[in-house]
């Protein structure tokens, strides 16, 4: 099974972020630029949150609040599940499937590498059934 240093050069180096104070429709409109589904929240060069669509919807939508005025840090998730470069993708599929997110910030001493999503996870997953279905027929053939 991979682990996260795999799945991260397996993927474009881009981490897309944005600042707390900035208004959340700042950051819908760089989600929405990006396609992507979550921003980190970096404050003074560290990690502050994780903000994502669901936020938004459920927080400034579902609320009648104003994505101009509202600020990221009044939406983020303060404090976001993080994960290290060794730690392997059956441990952050496990991570996301029980605390039903879909992002894990990668966190090494303090510094932002990257961001593993479900999407990635899904597909290492297959790849590596893959991997192991072509060794299992190499087997039986031989």
């Amino acid at each position: 099974m991979r682990n996260v240093r795999h799945l991260l050069e397996a993927k474009s180096p881009e981490v897309y972020a944005i600042a707390p104070d900035a208004p959340m429709i700042d950051a819908i409109r760089l989600m929405a630029e990006k396609r992507i589904g979550a921003l980190l929240v970096i404050k003074d060069g560290r990690l502050a949150g994780i903000v994502s669509e669901r936020d938004y919807a459920r927080k400034i939508i579902l609320q009648g609040r104003s994505s101009k005025t509202t600020a990221v840090s009044e939406v983020m998730t303060s404090d976001p599940r993080t994960v290290g470069l060794e730690d392997s993708a059956e441990h952050c599929m496990a991570l996301v499937t029980d605390q039903r997110i879909r992002h894990l910030p990668v966190v090494v001493n303090g510094k932002v590498l990257g961001v593993v999503s479900i999407g990635d996870l899904v597909k290492a997953v297959i790849e590596d059934q893959q991997q192991e279905l072509v060794q299992m027929q190499r087997y039986i053939e031989s």
